[in-house]
Parts: structure tokens; C-alpha cells; sequence
């Protein structure tokens, strides 16, 4: 017999438990209303958040090159992760649309690289001021389409609007350089040139910032762009679209193309060979990464990668307990735990450890609250798909099997199928999958560490290198690990690092180049050396 706990809708099975046959029924009967009406609420979110967003003006099924909306011969479903609803069928865009919106951005080139950087800087404001005016929207679009929580979505508004101010603001900062010359009859002088038409090529996590931190930086030098959005999340690039439009950036400077599963390879191939493309930028994992690198080798193009990560979050003896649980909630947990600077190992001073776990998992059950994203008071919404459910699954079976202890979680949660329970691991060791590969999910392993060494070592065994955290209140200490991390982010007592003015990237195989910041700029620019001679 399987009877349902009504307080917190979770199932348990009790074989031998004896029951009458009225109460039998009478608990079937409950099982199934409750889950009945789990599944009708789902529904009906789904289809009123459908509606609202075929109502909604930003929304938009083709494509976008060359200032018009292009549909494709075919069409792919986009889906609401927390029910599989359809919330939207989108052009599916191929090879042949992909060169269309190239040569569209190559020709918008030529004009907009002479455009004054005020001119620039001023559309881009334009742009940035309509995000805000239609933040709610915005927000509801990644949440239908993404999953996470409203407020988290609504952050993420914010944070991919600050992107397109700040780099509308870099624009008129564009610099070039004198140099003093051995010879007197010459001068030497340095000029930074966009370097052409950019492949922007963005993940479904951040289906907004991923696209802003990349194209406004592109823009601002005077580049165009040609955006390959993520086929679970395109209908966020698309009201980008819609909103550039309203701003008055010039036909062409912006286009989209989105596509199915099915076409990305095909289309990530014709971005990166294409040698009207003068530039790569890719944010995804490090194996998809390095076949669109093997793409571009054959036209040199410039490139800049953000990929993989495996962060840890290093808790040592010195540290206050209460502010790693905080900082560990913040770093793990955000977006299900789908964010490439999402810690992916806690390593524990053994002094610490039973203190840090105990009040990490009341943490968890206090303060995480699995939902719809639509719902009022959800944290935790669901995993982008079924595939990802599954990783977080094989993980977990693989670090039990290995003697890893659950303390909280460990299994799908009731709500639906690509919801996942916040999940937490001790007697965690390095020969788990978990501590091998990126989760990418409500996962938390524990690792107990003796030695500064040891953690650094642990820390570092890795083959990328994106974010890493540690929790100390020791001067000495906190300089040495903060040198030691061979990762190109470091969080020392704060587990959220992301801001538009800070530089974001990672060493090893976590990528190529920064972004964001005064740095992400240098991206999209050539430097040109001048010899001015015979004076």
C-alpha cells in the first residue's frame, strides 16, 4: 500500500503496514485528488501563462534578421519545464537562415562601425530604458520558458539590463595609445578597431543576461551580431529583439536565430566556418566548446569562450559557520543549482564539518521551497528538462552506492517530473561522480578535509577552473588560498561574485576571455598599429 503524507505531499511506502479495507480506499481516494490537483494546478498555469504570453507583444515565434521577422519552412515547441506544456512553436532556423542573417549583419557593419560611439552609447540607453520599462514581462517570459522562481527571474532582468547601461557607457571609452618612437621623424600610434560581425552563442540558465553581457558589449565597439539562443529558452532573445527594434538600433545590427535540438549542430558549424564571421562567443559546456573551437581554427576567427565549471566552496576551521551556511544556500541553490558558478563540492574542515552540515540542512529544509516558478514563495523551481533530472539522480545512486550518507533530499520531488528535492550529501570522497563532474543541479556533496593543503589540492584537481569559494577569517590564510585556487573567480566569504563591473571568466578548460567589466569590451576589438612617418 502506498499512502500520501497530505502536509507535504510526499509518497512512502508501507508494506506491512495494516489498515482497514474503508481507510484503504479512503487513502487511494486522496492519493489520487491530491495528485490530481498538483497536476490540474500545473495544467492551468501552464495554459493561463500561455495565453498571457500569446497576448503579450514581445512574444515572438520567427526569427529576426535584418530588421524583419523571418519564418522558417519548419517550427519546434518551446516548452514550459514545470508542466512540458507548449507554450510556443518558433521557426526552426537553419544553415540557409544563418547565412541570410550574416550577410544581413556583415552589410549592417559598415555603417554601424562609423556611427559616432555617442550615437551608440545613446541607442544602447534606449535599449537598456525599454528592459526596464517592461521588466514584469521579461521576467514572466524567462520563468514560463526557464523555470526559475519570478524573483530570481526578475533579478535576472535587472542584472542582463545592467549590462547593456554599463557597456553603454564603455562605448565613448574606447581608448587608443601614443607611443614614443626611437627614430624623430616618426610617431607611433595605436587605434582599437570592432572587429566585425559576432556569433553569439548562449545557454538557456540565463536566457537573457547570457545574451546582454555579450551582445551590448559587441555593439557598443561598433560590431554586429548574429544571437543563436539556446533552443529551450529562444522566446527571451526574441523579445530582446522586439525591444531593440523599439530603440532604434538599425536593421541588421541585430539579429536572431533560433532553432531545434535537432539543427544546432548544423547551425554552430555554419556560425563558426562562415568567414564573413569575424568572431566566436560561446557560453556552454567545454565539450560543445571545443567542437565549435575545432569550427573556427579553420577561419582563425577570434574567440571567447565561457565553459564548464566545478566549483568548490572551502570552509575552513576559522570560519563563521553561519555566514558559509548563508553564503553555501546562495552558491548552491540559486536557479536549482543551474548556473555555471553554482559551487559543485563543499569541502569541510574536519573541526567544522558536523556543525556546518547540521544547520546547512536546516538551512535547506527552513528556507528552499519547491514550485512553480509562477507560485508565490518558491524557491526551487524545476529542472530545464528530464535529462537533467536524470544526471542528478545518477549522481546521488552513484555516491550512495559509495558510502555517501543523505542527509536531506535524494530523490524527485512529488511536483512534477522535472522537479528534483534540494539535496544534501556527507561522507562524500573524490571518487564519486559528483565530485568529478558538474552536477548542474539541487545537489550538495560534503567532502571532510584535514589540512589547507589537502582542500587546495582537492580543489584544484580539476580540468577547468571557472568560480571558487572559501569561507575563512584568517588574513594570512585568505591571501594564500585566494592566489592558490586555480580558478578566475574567487568568492573569500561571499558565495554571489556576478556584477556587470566585475571581469568574468575562468582558466584552464572553463574558457577563454573575460566578460563583463571594463575588460569584456577588449572582446570585440582589433588594436591597429600606425606608423606615422617622414615628419
Amino acid at each position: 500500500l502506498r499512502v500520501v503524507d497530505s502536509s507535504s505531499c510526499r509518497q512512502r511506502a508501507e508494506p506491512n503496514a495494516r489498515i482497514s479495507l474503508p481507510r484503504a480506499r479512503f487513502a487511494v481516494c486522496m492519493a489520487h485528488r491530491l495528485l490530481l490537483a498538483r497536476g490540474l494546478r500545473l495544467s492551468r498555469s501552464a495554459r493561463r501563462y500561455s495565453v498571457e504570453l500569446a497576448a503579450s507583444p514581445l512574444v515572438r515565434s520567427d526569427g529576426y534578421i535584418g530588421g524583419r521577422w523571418v519564418a522558417a519552412a519548419a517550427k519546434f515547441p518551446v516548452q514550459e519545464p514545470a508542466s512540458g506544456a507548449e507554450l510556443r512553436r518558433v521557426s526552426d532556423c537553419g544553415p540557409p537562415e544563418c547565412r541570410q542573417a550574416v550577410n544581413a549583419a556583415y552589410s549592417a557593419f559598415c555603417a554601424w562601425r562609423e556611427v559616432p560611439a555617442k550615437e551608440r552609447s545613446i541607442l544602447l540607453r534606449k535599449w537598456h530604458d525599454l528592459m526596464i520599462q517592461n521588466k514584469e514581462e521579461l521576467a514572466r517570459i524567462i520563468t514560463a520558458e526557464n523555470g526559475k522562481p519570478l524573483k530570481e527571474a526578475m533579478g535576472e532582468i535587472l542584472y542582463s539590463a545592467g549590462f547593456v547601461e554599463w557597456f553603454s557607457e564603455e562605448a565613448r571609452r574606447i581608448y587608443g595609445d601614443i607611443i614614443s618612437s626611437a627614430l624623430r621623424d616618426r610617431r607611433i600610434l595605436v587605434l582599437k578597431q570592432p572587429v566585425g560581425v559576432a556569433a553569439i552563442i548562449t545557454p538557456w540558465n540565463f536566457p537573457s543576461a547570457m545574451i546582454t553581457r555579450k551582445v551590448a558589449a559587441a555593439l557598443a565597439v561598433g560590431c554586429t551580431v548574429v544571437v543563436k539562443p539556446a533552443e529551450d529558452t529562444p522566446l527571451s532573445a526574441l523579445a530582446l529583439a522586439e525591444l531593440a527594434d523599439q530603440a532604434g538600433i538599425p536593421a541588421g545590427v541585430y539579429n536572431v536565430v533560433p532553432c531545434s535540438r535537432e539543427k544546432a549542430p548544423s547551425v554552430g558549424e555554419a556560425l563558426c566556418s562562415d568567414p564573413l564571421v569575424a568572431k566566436i562567443s560561446f557560453t556552454g559546456s567545454t565539450a560543445t566548446g571545443k567542437i565549435l573551437l575545432q569550427h573556427a581554427a579553420g577561419t582563425v576567427k577570434r574567440v571567447s569562450m565561457e565553459l564548464g565549471g566545478h566549483a568548490p566552496f572551502i570552509v575552513f576551521d576559522s570560519a563563521d559557520v553561519d555566514k558559509a551556511v548563508a553564503g553555501a544556500l546562495a552558491s548552491k541553490y540559486r536557479n536549482s543549482g543551474q548556473t555555471c558558478v553554482c559551487t559543485n563540492r563543499f569541502l569541510v574542515q574536519k573541526g567544522i564539518h558536523d556543525s556546518f552540515v547540521k544547520k546547512l540542512a536546516q538551512a535547506i529544509q527552513r528556507e528552499l521551497h519547491v514550485g512553480s516558478g509562477f507560485q508565490e514563495g518558491t524557491t526551487q523551481g524545476p529542472l530545464i528538462n528530464e535529462r537533467a533530472v536524470e544526471k542528478v539522480e545518477r549522481h546521488v545512486s552513484d555516491a550512495v552506492s559509495k558510502g555517501a550518507h543523505i542527509v536531506t533530499g535524494g530523490k524527485r520531488h512529488s511536483f512534477g517530473k522535472n522537479f528534483f528535492e534540494p539535496t544534501l550529501l556527507s561522507n562524500v570522497t573524490t571518487e564519486m561522480l559528483c565530485t568529478q563532474e558538474e552536477t548542474f543541479g539541487p545537489l550538495a556533496p560534503v567532502i571532510k578535509f584535514d589540512t589547507e593543503d589537502e582542500a587546495v589540492s582537492i580543489a584544484n584537481s580539476t580540468s577547468v577552473g571557472l568560480a571558487g569559494y572559501f569561507y575563512s577569517q584568517d588574513p594570512a590564510q585568505i591571501w594564500r588560498v585566494a592566489e592558490r585556487l586555480e580558478v578566475g573567480m574567487v568568492g573569500v566569504n561571499e558565495g554571489l561574485i556576478s556584477g556587470v563591473e566585475a571581469p568574468f571568466g575562468g582558466v584552464k578548460q572553463s574558457g577563454l576571455g573575460r566578460e563583463g567589466s571594463k575588460y569584456g569590451i577588449d572582446e570585440y576589438l582589433e588594436i591597429k598599429y600606425v606608423c606615422f612617418g617622414g615628419l
